[in-house]
C-alpha cells in the first residue's frame, strides 16, 4: 500500500518460525505427502470427550452471552478448588481471572506491570510471543542466555547480574518451553526470595503443569503467594483451540486486571467457559493422566533414539512434550536442516530461532505429541535424512 506506515513495534515483533514450518507441512499433505508432525507445541490427543460434552451442552442451552470480564464465577471457584486438591493452596477463587488462553493471562500482565522502557527478565531460550507481548506494551525483555547446565532456566545469580533500575520483574516457566525443565521447589524459593529482594515481580509460566514425568511440578504459590502465575486449559486438558487460560494474581491487583479484561476483550469465550467446568472432573482427569503415562512412555522413547543419532540432548527433560536438542553434529545453521528434513523425508520440527538469540542457530525443538509408533517412524526419517545430509 503506497504510502502506509506501520508502527515501529511492527518491524521488532519477530514472525513466529514454527508456523511457517506447519504451513510448509501442511502444503505438502495437501500434495498427497505424509508428513510426520513433530513442530507444533499441540496434544495430538484432542479433548476429552467430558469437556466435549459440556460444551456441547451449553451450546444447546444458549450460553453465547458475554460472561464478566474476571470469568464465571463457578469456573473461577473451580480452579480454586483445583489448587487446592493438587498442591494444598487454599486460594482465594478472587485471585483468579479467567482469559482468553495463557496468552490472554500474558497480555493483562504486561499491560499492568510494564511501563515504557521497563525491563523483565527472562530465559534465552525461552517461548518467543513472552518478549514479543513485552514490545507491544513499550516494554522490552532481558534474554539472559542459559544452557542445559542450569536446565535452560534462570538462576538467582543470573537475575541478580542482570537486574537493573529498569527491571520490573522476572518471567520464567515451569515446566519449560522449549527445553521442558521442571523448577525445583527450593529453585523457586530462591529465585522468589532474589526476585522480592531486588524489588520486582515473579510471574511463572505453569502452562505445562500437569505433565511432568517422575515427578510432581511444584507450583510457585506453595512457596511465593505473592507471586504471578499463568495457566492454561490448552495443553494438559487438551484444548486449545477452546482459547481458555487463568491467572492467578495478588488480590489488590483484580480490580486493574478487570478493568484491563474489560477493554482488551470484555471477556474469554463463555462456551469454553462453561465446557471447562467439566475440566477438573474425575472422568476428565483420569483422561489426563492417562495421557501424561503416554506422554512419558513417548521422551522414553525418542530421549535415547535422538541421542544415538548424533543429537546433543544433556538435560533430560522431567515436562511438558519437548526436546531441545543440540544439532552442531550436524550443522550451525539448524533452520536449513528443518528445511532439509521436511522436504526430503517430511518430518517437520522447529528450528531454535524461535526462541531467542543464544546458540539458536546450533538447536531444534521436537515436539513429542504424536503417537509412538509415528515417533519411531520420524527417527527412521530424520536418520535417513541426516544421511543425506551435506558433511555426514
Amino acid at each position: 500500500m503506497v504510502g502506509q506506515r506501520w508502527a515501529q513495534r511492527i518491524g521488532e515483533i519477530e514472525p513466529f518460525h514454527v508456523m511457517a514450518v506447519l504451513e510448509r507441512a501442511k502444503a505438502l499433505e495437501a500434495q498427497g505427502r505424509d508428513v510426520i508432525h513433530m513442530e507444533i507445541g499441540e496434544p495430538d490427543f484432542g479433548t476429552p470427550d467430558p469437556i466435549i460434552r459440556a460444551g456441547q451442552a451449553a451450546l444447546a442451552a444458549g450460553f453465547t452471552e458475554y460472561t464478566p470480564a474476571l470469568g464465571l464465577p463457578a469456573l473461577r471457584e473451580a480452579v480454586a478448588g483445583f489448587y487446592q486438591q493438587r498442591y494444598g493452596i487454599d486460594l482465594d477463587p478472587r485471585r483468579v481471572v479467567i482469559t482468553p488462553g495463557g496468552s490472554g493471562a500474558l497480555l493483562l500482565i504486561s499491560a499492568l506491570l510494564v511501563n515504557p522502557g521497563s525491563k523483565v527478565l527472562m530465559a534465552d531460550p525461552a517461548y518467543p510471543c513472552n518478549r514479543h507481548f513485552l514490545r507491544l506494551v513499550e516494554g522490552q525483555a532481558t534474554l539472559i542466555p542459559a544452557d542445559a547446565q542450569s536446565g535452560y532456566q534462570l538462576t538467582p545469580e543470573l537475575v541478580e547480574q542482570h537486574w537493573d533500575s529498569a527491571s520490573a520483574a522476572v518471567l520464567c516457566a515451569s515446566p519449560a518451553n522449549p527445553s521442558g525443565s521442571v523448577l525445583s521447589r527450593a529453585q523457586l524459593t530462591a529465585l522468589a526470595d532474589t526476585t522480592r529482594r531486588l524489588g520486582g515481580q515473579l510471574i511463572v509460566d505453569e502452562i505445562y503443569h500437569g505433565l511432568t514425568y517422575g515427578c510432581d511440578a511444584t507450583s510457585v504459590l506453595e512457596v511465593a503467594p505473592d507471586a504471578w502465575v499463568l495457566n492454561s486449559f490448552s495443553k494438559y486438558f487438551g484444548m486449545t483451540g477452546w482459547r481458555l487460560g487463568w491467572l492467578i494474581a495478588p488480590e489488590a491487583a483484580v480490580p486493574e486486571l478487570e478493568k484491563l479484561a474489560q477493554n482488551l476483550y470484555i471477556c474469554a469465550p463463555h462456551l469454553s467457559q462453561r465446557a471447562a467446568l467439566a475440566a477438573f472432573s474425575e472422568e476428565s482427569l483420569a483422561i489426563c493422566e492417562a495421557r501424561r503415562d503416554a506422554f512419558h512412555r513417548r521422551r522414553d522413547f525418542l530421549l535415547p533414539a535422538l541421542r544415538e543419532l548424533g543429537f546433543g540432548i544433556p538435560h533430560t527433560p522431567d515436562g511438558a512434550f519437548y526436546l531441545y536438542a543440540d544439532a552442531t553434529a550436524f550443522t550451525t545453521d539448524s533452520q536449513r536442516l528443518c528445511q532439509h528434513l521436511i522436504e526430503t523425508e517430511h518430518v517437520a520440527i522447529t528450528p531454535g530461532l524461535d526462541f531467542g538469540h543464544h546458540r539458536a542457530t546450533e538447536h531444534v525443538r521436537f515436539a513429542y505429541a504424536n503417537s509412538l509408533e509415528r515417533l519411531e517412524q520420524a527417527v527412521e526419517r530424520i536418520a535417513r535424512g541426516l544421511d543425506r545430509w551435506p558433511g555426514c
